[in-house]
């Protein structure tokens, strides 16, 4: 991609980015100009847009900042092309997102001045993001979503679940990816999720879902999923897994329900019988949102090479809680109390690990500062986007 074109589409971003709500304005701009011009592209987009507009603005932010990274950023698209297909999106899609996200930019009222070179420094950009995406899902021959059914439905927590489905036919995906998913009360609306198991012959695959305060999906999932209701899951996303090729060990600092992809990927781990090792720190706020430590402290028993560390910021459940005692826990004991990242990074700096962050966008840019602060390369701490 043409340096020159990266730094003036950057530049025309922050730009925008500079104006009070303007990537939102942006976002309410660019979606009024593509009804308007193309009104079929409505039907892929749910009545209600206020999550969509944001995460297209994380999404934008997320790809222009990274640009220059020309082979992760590339795999990242290849990997949303591929993941749109759901959609039933074909090439002349990507022509009217681009032609009313150029028109959108062009109109905003922004100190940088639009000239033809800033015109066609978008159009570069964005047809090379374009293309990257549409040659990865015309390539693709494999099914464009996932059917699957759902088979159990286990409330852990008032505000968590556990659910279980059966893929119409198994999915081909790394421990620690995430996929979309459209639930029967939700149409339209897409909620990512990781699988907290790894692929099987069998296409069972296991979602943990926290209750999102004024959310629009994950109420819904927790709330009211019923066994044999069908739901629809969409192709696998981001870079989390263990990199066996490097033979590094592994630090893995999950916070709630962020533990599902880590889960995934040492279950993996568990029936290779590697030996690589793991200590993975497992957070929440309260004693309670360590809801499957159970679990990883069985397998920590049978798998010397994994270490398991539990951490929260309080040192009793809330008052409100009325659940099982946490106390019951396996190894609760051995509790650690304070921030995550804090107590992370007590351990010294982990430079021989790799490491994968997963949870909140404040759980992962505050340890990720203090795990630098402590003297961590920061190419050592991975995390998928937090959006």
């Amino acid at each position: 991609m043409d340096s020159q074109a990266i730094s003036l589409v950057r530049s025309s971003f922050k730009a925008i980015a500079a104006v009070p709500d303007g990537p939102q304005a942006l976002s309410r701009s660019f979606y009024a100009l593509l009804f308007a011009r193309y009104p079929e592209a409505r039907d892929f987009f749910p009545a209600a847009m206020d999550v969509q507009r944001d995460r297209l603005i994380s999404a934008v932010q997320y790809v222009i900042d990274r640009l220059e990274q020309s082979g992760p950023i590339l795999t990242y698209l290849a990997q949303l092309g591929r993941d749109h297909r759901k959609y039933g999106v074909e090439d002349a899609h990507y022509v009217a997102v681009g032609n009313s996200l150029i028109a959108a930019v062009e109109q905003f009222p922004s100190t940088e001045p639009w000239t033809e070179e800033l015109e066609q420094a978008w159009r570069d950009v964005l047809s090379v993001i374009a293309a990257t995406m549409m040659d990865a899902a015309n390539a693709e021959s494999g099914p464009p979503a996932w059917g699957a059914t759902v088979i159990e439905h286990l409330p852990v927590r008032k505000d968590i679940s556990v659910v279980r489905l059966r893929l119409d036919e198994p999915m081909n995906y790394n421990p620690g990816q995430y996929v979309s998913v459209q639930v029967p009360s939700r149409p339209r609306m897409w909620r990512y999720l990781s699988p907290a198991n790894p692929p099987n012959d069998e296409g069972i695959i296991e979602f943990h879902v926290r209750r999102v305060s004024g959310g629009w999906v994950s109420p819904a999932i927790v709330t009211q999923t019923m066994v044999g209701e069908r739901w629809v899951v969409g192709s696998p996303l981001g870079d989390l897994g263990v990199r066996f090729d490097n033979g590094r060990d592994v630090l893995m600092i999950g916070s709630g329900t962020g533990i599902a992809p880590l889960r995934a990927q040492i279950l993996d781990m568990a029936r290779r019988r590697q030996e690589l090792r793991v200590h993975l720190f497992f957070a929440g706020r309260y004693p309670c949102d360590l809801y499957d430590l159970g679990t990883l402290w069985a397998l920590a028993e049978q798998n010397p090479w994994l270490t398991v560390v539990p951490v929260t910021e309080e040192d009793e459940d809330p008052w409100w809680y009325t659940g099982p005692s946490s106390a019951t826990l396996p190894g609760m004991h051995r509790r650690l109390t304070g921030k995550v990242g804090q107590v992370v990074a007590d351990f010294g700096t982990w430079s021989e690990r790799d490491i994968q962050l997963v949870g909140s966008e404040a759980m992962i840019n505050t340890t990720k500062f203090r795990l630098q602060a402590a003297g961590t390369p920061p190419e050592n701490i991975r995390h998928d986007p937090a959006y």
